[in-house]
């Protein structure tokens, strides 16, 4: 799908056409490719005369394949966060700056251009140049990458006050919503490093032609203070996961305990019975006429005896 964008008075606003043609492409600021069809395709290398970018070529992680300058402009190829079926997910969005147009080339559903077309509509995004909705896409999507923390450590704080709190705690549960946790803080740690490494580079390539170029530099600063923020949500799920573990061993130890102790209490009245199980020609106890109870008696007083001894050390 196609969706073209055009600059007005230093607002993004979205051509609205049933039909794309040629020379409202060339007219366009930002032209966004998501999943685009062969027809769609061929409309854009006609304009760019080049080659669009494909899914395997975006998705290359050195340095050298995501961030360069060619004949067709500045290209950048930049992490996305999305969510889905309660869990986060990557993808990559192909960046390429030319000097009149901003072209984007991404695969799936991302909550960050749907959120920037909702504020286009209302002409609450602010542009004068395309290297500017570039720096505007990127300081959103750095806002969602906080928003997501927030979430993340909210969504923590529950996990910590079952584990730590709750005594009847299901920690089965715990372990699962930690691993998930940790699974979408490491992959939003992910997109803020590999957004730092691309605003470097941006801010290399196209500080003049920034409306603010203070912007970029604006946007690094609370990187590095999401970064450290990732950290210390790491270090506590790292905390919860071991404290989760250890009340597991614990309770797991108080099974094995119960066990062990009822054994090492049934032990002697099992003596005592298989002493008088024997079956040997002399054994005085038979003809006893008290014979049946003393034996009795003396299971019971075996058993009692471990049990009172345990207690009285207070491995009970």
């Amino acid at each position: 799908m196609l969706r073209l964008f055009k600059l007005d008075h230093n607002r993004i606003q979205q051509i609205q056409s049933e039909q794309i043609t040629n020379p409202m492409l060339a007219s366009a600021d930002w032209l966004d490719a998501h999943e685009p069809d062969t027809a769609e395709r061929d409309q854009i290398n006609a304009l760019m005369r080049s080659e669009l970018p494909l899914a395997s070529d975006i998705s290359e992680i050195e340095s050298s394949a995501r961030y360069f300058i060619d004949d067709e402009g500045i290209h950048v190829h930049s992490l996305f966060l999305s969510h889905s079926e309660g869990r986060h997910k990557t993808a990559t969005v192909a960046f390429i700056l030319q000097p009149k147009r901003l072209i984007t080339v991404r695969e799936g559903k991302l909550a960050d251009f749907r959120l920037l077309r909702l504020r286009a509509r209302r002409s609450q995004v602010e542009a004068a140049t395309p290297a500017d909705l570039m720096m505007t896409i990127f300081e959103q999507k750095v806002e969602n990458l906080a928003d997501f923390i927030e979430d993340i450590h909210r969504d923590l704080e529950g996990v910590s006050k079952v584990v730590l709190e709750d005594e009847n705690s299901d920690m089965e549960w715990a372990i699962d919503q930690l691993a998930k946790l940790e699974d979408s803080n490491g992959k939003i740690r992910l997109c803020l490093m590999d957004t730092q490494r691309s605003l470097t580079f941006l801010q290399r390539q196209i500080r003049g032609r920034l409306s603010s170029p203070e912007l970029c530099t604006e946007v690094l600063h609370d990187i590095e203070t999401l970064l450290t923020h990732t950290s210390f949500l790491f270090d506590k799920i790292n905390f919860l996961m071991d404290s989760t573990q250890g009340f597991i061993n614990i309770n797991q130890n108080k099974i094995i305990k119960t066990f062990s102790i009822a054994a090492v209490v049934f032990l002697p009245p099992t003596l005592v019975a298989s002493i008088y199980g024997m079956n040997f020609n002399v054994m005085p106890e038979l003809n006893w006429m008290l014979g049946y109870p003393m034996a009795l008696m003396l299971m019971l007083a075996s058993g009692i005896a471990p049990y009172w001894f345990f207690k009285h050390k207070g491995w009970l």
